[in-house]
């Protein structure tokens, strides 16, 4: 079997294995079945019609700025890629350091991904305009900036990296370099699922122990009872970048902690920030990170493997400039290979989301038997966030990580119903 055929058919294989385990570890079905069937979700989700207005307001000037971005994106990336442009900027940064290969991935990803992000950075500051106008963000420029050049930094220099790893295994095994950097991929992800708590988190945010009182107590029994007990609970500096309400759970086994965001603590009465932490335990008991890594790994793993068989293609080389997978110059095109890859996996990835949130949010109201609480969680948080209660159906099945405010309201509805039962 030729080495192209072999990595297409790893590809097929690994994709297979992806879709058992999304079949096997996606919760398709959590209530059972009511009489008169699920409750149908009300368009505006309960909130004031105000509300409702000023949300729709901010999607619709928002959302235009988002696919602009990604348009701009794919786009640079597309002529960068596809053309000999790419390949004479990867070249032209290392020629000063002498032109050698590891210079040329190394300064050439770099400038690649600067060059990308230059692009869309107009369209950035509009965003973090309309962000200001609605009160959702609160930071300053200088603030702004520092978090896009820190972002663009780790950004950069990850990519840069991985990508002299990946020209380094296709110069030392030209025939099985895929195999090796799948492996690789797969690897990576699993490293970073477990650093990005201790590594990255704390580049752009504080944290420190939630003071003791009613609240810390209650938060670490609720973990306790939940059967995940956690060693801290923090507070994150949130409020210095955003005006929006959210909490999380990160870490493993004994790094785990409930980290809330600042701004949850001036909003929100107690009962309603349990809620929240109650649907963030949910994912540690069901595994949800465990399960997102083992995606991710076989994810990444097929598609380095794709990867293989696609740079088998010296048509596609040559166009991008290169005269192997191992040339320097191949830079340009695996960036337009990996952002399109990536395009296509969203709709995949937010529809297993959207199901993994849900079940989240029925661990919540099991876990606290309050539904009460739980909607007017989800009210005040749409009122704050400015979620749209009701997106357009294309956007939600595209973009949509979760459900939407009205789904949830009315899936507490249908929980209350079915325990009446």
């Amino acid at each position: 079997m030729s080495a192209r055929r072999a990595a297409l058919l790893a590809a097929v294989v690994l994709g297979a294995a992806f879709v058992l385990v999304v079949a096997l570890r996606t919760p398709w079905s959590l209530l059972p079945d009511l009489p008169g069937g699920p409750t149908p979700p009300d368009p505006g989700a309960g909130l004031p019609a105000a509300v409702v207005e000023r949300a729709e307001a901010f999607a619709g000037a928002i959302r235009p700025a988002s696919l602009v971005s990604l348009v701009l994106g794919l786009a640079v990336s597309a002529v960068l890629g596809l053309t000999r442009l790419g390949a004479r900027i990867v070249q032209a940064v290392a020629r000063p350091l002498g032109g050698g290969w590891v210079w040329q991935v190394l300064l050439g990803t770099a400038a690649l991904v600067a060059v990308g992000r230059l692009v869309t950075l107009p369209v950035s500051v509009y965003g973090e305009v309309v962000r200001h106008r609605y009160g959702l963000s609160t930071r300053s420029w200088t603030l702004w900036l520092r978090d896009v050049a820190v972002s663009l930094a780790i950004d950069a220099a990850l990519t840069a990296v991985v990508l002299l790893v990946l020209v380094w295994l296709v110069r030392r095994a030209p025939r099985t370099w895929w195999a090796w950097a799948a492996g690789a991929a797969a690897t990576l992800v699993v490293v970073g699922s477990f650093l990005y708590p201790v590594v990255i988190e704390p580049a752009f945010n504080s944290f420190e122990p939630l003071p003791a009182g009613q609240l810390r107590t209650d938060l670490l029994e609720l973990a306790e009872e939940n059967g995940t007990p956690v060693d801290d609970v923090l507070v994150s500096d949130a409020s210095r970048r955003t005006t929006s309400l959210n909490a999380y759970v990160s870490g493993f086994g004994g790094t785990r902690r409930i980290v809330l965001y600042d701004t949850l603590l001036d909003r929100l009465p107690d009962d309603e920030i349990e809620s929240i932490v109650a649907h963030e335990l949910g994912h540690v008991s069901t595994d949800d990170v465990l399960t997102g890594t083992l995606l991710g790994a076989l994810g990444a793993a097929g598609a380095v493997a794709g990867l293989g068989w696609l740079l088998s293609s010296m048509r596609l080389l040559r166009r991008a400039g290169a005269q192997s997978p191992g040339d320097p110059r191949v830079v340009p095109l695996v960036l337009l290979l990996v952002a399109v890859g990536t395009l296509v996996a969203t709709p995949v990835q937010n529809l297993v989301s959207r199901q993994i949130e849900a079940r989240a949010d029925l661990h919540a109201l099991d876990l606290t038997g309050d539904a009460g609480a739980f909607v007017r969680m989800q009210e005040r948080l749409a009122t704050t966030n400015l979620s749209d209660p009701d997106p357009p159906a294309a956007w939600q099945w595209f973009f949509g990580s979760h459900p939407t405010k009205a789904e949830r309201v009315a899936f507490a509805e249908d929980w209350v119903r079915a325990g009446d039962r």
